[in-house]
């Protein structure tokens, strides 16, 4: 039974250790991404609002990302747990999650925050190549993370649930940490 956040900045290693926790704990990883992209494809009523904001060049609400994180997990393969990965973003999604995750009565056991280097980070997504990652948009992306995620950090402080991990090294290394920062929850 494994109930965390997966905190990080893009390039961090979210996803790779995600993966990783998926394999060793046998919960589902729940990604924004992946909920936003499925409801859009299945057309679901939040799929087409969901759309109808990122078609209009906007930031897809606070509403309707909290509304699909709650259709997921009222699902029966979280009841034993879960990963959240790029979720919430900002304080006040933070805070509908923890009312969510109330409702539900699955509260987080551990908000895990991968720490790397911005030049670490920079140099990984450089070695991507994705075409949207070039050194200027990476920093900007990493700017407003920063400026997001120290409020967020905080609100898991005060709750005792968060756990900062050096995210540097090697993989393995990296996901040892993890599970020693994990051992106590």
């Amino acid at each position: 039974m494994l109930k965390i956040v997966l905190l990080g900045a893009p390039g961090s290693g979210k996803g790779t250790q995600s993966a990783k926790l998926v394999e060793r704990y046998g919960v589902p990883q729940v990604s924004t991404g992946d909920l936003l992209r499925n409801a859009v494809a299945e057309q679901t009523e939040l799929g087409q609002k969901a759309k109808a904001a990122m078609d209009a060049g906007e930031l897809v609400s606070d509403d309707i990302v909290v509304g699909m994180m709650r259709e997921r997990l009222t699902q029966a393969d979280t009841e034993n747990g879960f990963i959240l990965d790029g979720f919430p973003r900002t304080a006040a999604q933070a805070e509908a999650l923890d009312e969510l995750l109330a409702e539900l009565d699955r509260p987080l056991q551990a908000v895990v925050h991968l720490q790397v280097d911005n030049e670490e980070i920079v140099g990984r997504l450089m070695a991507r190549g994705r075409s949207d990652d070039n050194e200027d948009t990476i920093r900007n992306r990493l700017s407003v993370f920063s400026e997001q995620t120290a409020p967020l950090a905080e609100h898991y402080r005060k709750q005792g649930l968060l756990k900062e991990v050096h995210g540097m090294g090697e993989v393995d290394e990296i996901f040892a940490r993890i599970e020693a920062a994990l051992e106590d929850v």
